[in-house]
């Protein structure tokens, strides 16, 4: 047995880049920082930030293109994958990236103003059952108009299917 999981919380250190293949598929690629903060021996505050090349496809991608932005907090899992290409001037290049299947954006309303903060799945997550879309637009409709009748916010109809460890 082998798994290969990735989850990461971070910030967004550009605007997704979002592409089709020619076939049509989208995919959206960027950056995430994750920042650890520490003391050191001395009791100095510390930190380190790592950065995370991230590729999301299909639907997953074009809702990256249109609700992400540089600096803005998401979860992400997905996968590690390890790749090489040639650069231009023909020598070999090795990359590790997140295949991201599913992320949840983060942060205050206000930085979801454009997209209401929904979850979302993508890849192999939603060819199985087809509900998983269907779904979470149901809740993202229903946390936008009790949000729009009552102007306070709601917690989101409980979903037994979540598998957010926090």
């Amino acid at each position: 047995m082998s798994v290969n999981k990735v989850i990461l919380v971070g910030n967004l250190g550009k605007d997704p880049e979002l592409r089709y293949t020619p076939s049509g598929t989208a995919i959206a690629t960027f950056s995430l920082a994750t920042t650890e903060r520490y003391k050191d021996r001395e009791g100095n505050k510390q930190s380190k930030t790592e950065w995370h090349n991230i590729v999301v496809w299909r639907q997953l991608a074009e809702i990256c293109g249109k609700y992400l932005h540089k600096g803005k907090q998401i979860y992400v899992e997905g996968k590690i994958q390890n790749r090489s290409y040639d650069d231009r001037d023909g020598n070999k290049r090795y990359i590790s990236e997140v295949v991201v299947s599913e992320m949840q954006m983060l942060g205050s309303r206000e930085d979801n103003q454009s997209g209401g903060g929904g979850g979302y799945a993508g890849g192999q997550n939603q060819n199985q059952g087809g509900q998983s879309s269907n779904q979470e637009g149901q809740n993202q409709n229903q946390n936008n108009s009790s949000q729009q009748q009552g102007g306070g916010f709601e917690e989101p109809v409980f979903n037994p299917d979540d598998e957010i460890p926090f």
